[in-house]
């Protein structure tokens, strides 16, 4: 098996002879683990993933991190060594707490990677089996259905009517018609009809393809190869943070100038000056803050998964959180996809029957007029379900030990035909095994008819199902209780009012009949049926609404978000799901491809606002969707799963693939991907992406007011004459052990509850905005009263200097600790915003308390920080004089609830 072999210059006989492979058996199992030993499993290059040294090492490429090894250099030279061993040993445990957290991060990501995997239906030991695709080999025979993602590079042996969209491969828009006649040597890989690719998607037809490359050999393979190398671009969210840093650093620069300059002139010694000056550009520039971000958007993204959404591109989290459109499809998104047959016409005695049941489980009453109808004594109903089970590419597969659902292998459209077949006491596959298929039309989209062949108590009989008017104009006879009677233009005219009225109630409707002694020739296709089909019924089809997504809908109009359902189905079945769902309210508009065509771009920036459904719209069309939208200001979500959405997917500010009908391709130019197909995932979604910012943003305004009134109070005993109230390794404490045990826990925060209720994000709202800004100056003061406060009351009493500083430094520390509980939310009291809810953080607290006795009362650790143990009373009276910090925001807090 040579990966250079030209296979689409070699006959099927000889593709197969090559891969030692059998089209009506395929491999052996043994030889299966034979090859994947060989071959290795059939996945895509993965980017190169960083080592812990590498990650650890990465920690040391941060501006401030040079200042502060600058500074332990210069309080070595100038004699300050216990100084500067704090400042290493503080520089290497910042170092060593992101290196963990980022590789945490690093593993929770790639766990997720693995969550969303492709499924494949091969045969193996003549057994029709589903594995996943990254268990293919070479030699596999794959089996291939209209909608099915091709999943490795392979030669078509067996074909009806098969093609395939190989947009992303070769950037043909049109779906490719393949056959298994072999090319010649040079044809060039768009024109190889034999071959179907990986990343590929069958669009219509069925067939058989022999595996001949896996994995990286593989043509999208190749090209993934290259893209491996490709570093990600920083997300809006880091490059802001990024700028806000650089700023505080310029402000930390003028600061530490500033010191420098009153220090001296105040007389104190050039290195406790040059020390406390440091300590305060150290305080100034939130060192933790790029390492927080990253974990933030890793919980946010574990968080994510836990609720059914797989985050691909971290940059989809923070978008998440500003999005003010959902373009969504209907199909399984909004609906179940789970086709159920809920009305049947038949035109012989002009009859309606309903049948109950939603899903795929076969069980359901058939109803007329109210009352039960035994549909095994039924011989239209009888023959309705050998048409549904025989004239059908699908499977229903029952209840076992993978999965305890009843659901099926192929189209939901022929999966609901199985089930109301099953419902009525047929066995699908015991009909099938009776009246095995001897040839077949397949779904031909221009007719729209599908035609099987069979032999039947020694006659050749034809089953046809499509669209009504197509099956309806090839008619000429109706099925009565056993027997063929004449169709006549009043029995027509019934028929197309039955199927108005299915139409009119959102219902997908087929036409079915057969013909008795007829053949299939492929070559003239359905033209000899002509005026020959027996008419035997309507089958009405309906995707039911899922059942929360009315609620989501509401919660993402509450949240200021407009979902917007844009669908390949009609227009009328998707205004009837969008009014039911509240998608589509009074005086909104509804507009189907053709209307849509019709529009110039302005007429359409003029109508979008009115437009709540989007009806048979193309690829092409979504995309100008999209771009209308995002040209009036809007960040728009779309949801896709076809191989031909991935250029809408890709355009969208979040492209939302969906994880059980999804392509591969879909999933690559997709964000993020929802494992259920939920719309109601899509909304928990982007009600945890404004959760991950709002913890962001509570984040800024603790490390921002802690950096704040650090200065205020330094600069305040510096003008005024006072002994400096902290040691520079004091402040160094606080920045990187009191904040840092406070910092990752508080983005751990769970929602409050009125994410929702809020207005989404806006793209260009700076970090510190107006709402945090108006925040600080209460807590800055609060806080800066209580300390400095303090210190020059103990100072006036002639308190010892060392005993000051310890009890200022402890008044600072236990301040941070009431005004992290205070930046946990803008309006709930601390009190009722309950701590328990947040496990992290009172953990946190707890430690911090616990490092902060040590550091006063073990002599050891207090040598080096400069502190003095303090009476156990005092604790109190200190604790009582920070919570100042805690009450002034709390009177706030009240205020805004009750007065704004």
């Amino acid at each position: 098996m040579n990966e250079q072999t030209s296979w689409h210059a070699l006959s099927v006989d000889e593709v197969v002879n090559r891969l030692e492979s059998s089209i009506t058996v395929g491999l052996s199992h043994s030889e299966v683990k034979k090859r994947f030993s060989r071959f290795g499993p059939n996945t895509l290059p993965e980017p190169k993933h960083r080592s812990l040294l590498s990650i650890f090492l990465h920690q040391f490429l941060n501006p401030l991190i040079y200042l502060l090894l600058a500074a332990a250099s210069i309080a070595f030279f100038i004699g300050e060594a216990k100084d500067a061993i704090v400042i290493l040993v503080v520089v290497f445990l910042n170092a060593l707490i992101g290196t963990i957290q980022e590789g945490r991060a690093e593993q929770s990501l790639e766990g997720l990677r693995r969550l969303s995997k492709l499924k494949a239906r091969v045969l193996r030991s003549g057994q029709e089996l589903l594995i996943e695709a990254s268990e293919l080999v070479p030699g596999d025979i794959l089996i291939l259905n209209s909608g099915d993602a091709v999943s490795a590079d392979a030669r078509l042996v067996e074909v009806s009517s098969i093609a395939a969209a190989e947009a992303s491969l070769t950037g043909e828009s049109v779906p490719t018609i393949k056959s298994i006649v072999p090319m010649k040597f040079d044809t060039v890989l768009a024109d190889r009809l034999c071959m179907v690719y990986a990343g590929t998607f069958i669009t219509a037809g069925r067939g058989l393809a022999a595996i001949v490359t896996t994995g990286a050999s593989s043509e999208i393979g190749k090209i993934a190869n290259l893209a491996t190398t490709t570093i990600q671009p920083k997300t809006q969210l880091e490059l802001r943070i990024q700028q806000f840093g650089r700023y505080l650093i310029f402000a930390a620069l003028i600061v530490f100038s500033l010191v420098i300059g009153i220090g001296l002139l105040r007389g104190i010694a050039f290195a406790q000056i040059f020390m406390i000056a440091i300590s305060q550009m150290v305080s100034l520039v939130p060192e933790g803050l790029p390492v927080a971000m990253t974990i933030a958007l890793a919980v946010g993204v574990q968080r994510m998964a836990r609720r059914g959404t797989i985050v691909r591109r971290l940059a989809a989290v923070e978008t998440l959180g500003s999005t003010t459109v959902i373009c969504s499809d209907k199909t399984g998104t909004l609906t179940k996809n789970e086709m159920t047959v809920s009305s049947v016409y038949l035109p012989a005695g002009n009859r309606e029957i309903a049948i109950t049941g939603v899903g795929y489980v076969p069980e359901g009453d058939f109803l007329e007029a109210g009352d039960k109808v035994n549909p095994n004594v039924d011989k239209t109903l009888k023959k309705l379900f050998d048409i549904c089970c025989l004239c059908n590419d699908s499977q229903l597969l029952g209840p076992d030990v993978s999965d305890s659902r009843w659901r099926i292998l192929g189209d939901p459209t022929e999966g609901a035909l199985l089930t109301f077949a099953a419902k009525g006491g047929v066995n699908p596959s015991s009909i099938r095994k009776d009246f095995q298929r001897k040839a077949e039309l397949s779904f031909d989209s221009d007719i729209k008819m599908m035609a099987t062949q069979h032999e039947i108590e020694g006659k050749s009989v034809t089953f046809i199902k499509g669209a009504p008017e197509s099956i309806l104009e090839f008619s000429s006879l109706i099925f009565h209780d056993g027997r063929a009677e004449p169709l006549d233009s009043s029995i027509r005219d019934q028929i197309q009012v039955a199927a108005k009225k299915m139409a009119n109630s959102a219902l997908r409707i087929l036409a079915l009949g057969f013909i008795e002694d007829a053949f299939i020739d492929g070559s003239k296709g359905f033209e000899p049926f002509a005026r020959k089909i027996t008419f035997v019924g309507l089958v009405g089809e309906l995707d039911p609404p899922r059942t929360e997504v009315a609620a989501s809908i509401r919660e993402c109009q509450t949240a200021g978000i407009r979902p917007v359902m844009v669908t390949g189905d009609h227009k009328a079945t998707g205004l009837a799901i969008a009014k039911a769902l509240g998608i589509s309210r009074d005086n909104d508009l509804a507009v189907d491809g053709r209307e849509l065509d019709q529009w110039s771009d302005e007429e359409l920036l003029v109508n979008i606002d009115r437009i709540s459904v989007f009806a048979r719209v193309h690829p092409a069309q979504k995309l100008r969707i999209i771009e209308a939208y995002q040209k009036k200001g809007e960040v728009v979500a779309m949801t896709g799963d076809g191989v031909n959405d991935a250029p809408a997917l890709a355009r969208a500010n979040v492209g939302v693939a969906m994880g059980i009908t999804g392509t591969e391709v879909a999933k690559e130019a997709a964000k993020i991907v929802i494992t259920d197909d939920n719309f109601a995932t899509i909304v928990t979604a982007i009600s945890e992406g404004r959760l991950v910012y709002q913890n962001i943003k509570k984040l800024i305004l603790f490390l921002f007011v802690t950096s704040v009134d650090e200065v205020i109070i330094l600069f305040l005993a510096l003008i005024f004459g006072y002994p400096l109230p902290l040691a520079a390794v004091q402040i160094l404490w606080i920045n990187l052990v009191t904040e840092g045990t406070l910092t990752v826990n508080l983005i751990m925060d769970p929602p409050e509850g009125d994410e929702m209720t809020r207005p989404p994000i806006p793209t260009n709202q700076p970090l510190l905005d107006r709402a945090l800004i108006s925040r600080m100056p209460l807590l800055v003061l609060a806080s800066v009263v209580s300390t400095f406060g303090w210190f020059i009351y103990r100072t006036s009493m002639g308190v010892a200097p060392a005993l000051v500083q310890t009890e200022t430094f402890t008044v600072l520390v236990v301040c941070q600790w009431f005004n992290v509980l205070n930046c946990r939310s803008a309006t709930h009291s601390a009190f009722s915003w309950d701590l328990f809810k947040n496990p992290w953080l009172l953990g946190g607290l707890a430690l911090g308390n616990l490092l902060h006795l040590a550091v006063v009362y073990w002599q050891p650790l207090g040598r080096f920080f400069h502190t003095v143990p303090i009476d156990v009373g005092q604790f109190f009276e200190i604790g009582l004089v920070a919570s100042l910090v805690l009450w002034a925001e709390e009177i706030r807090k009240f205020i805004a609830r009750h007065y704004t």
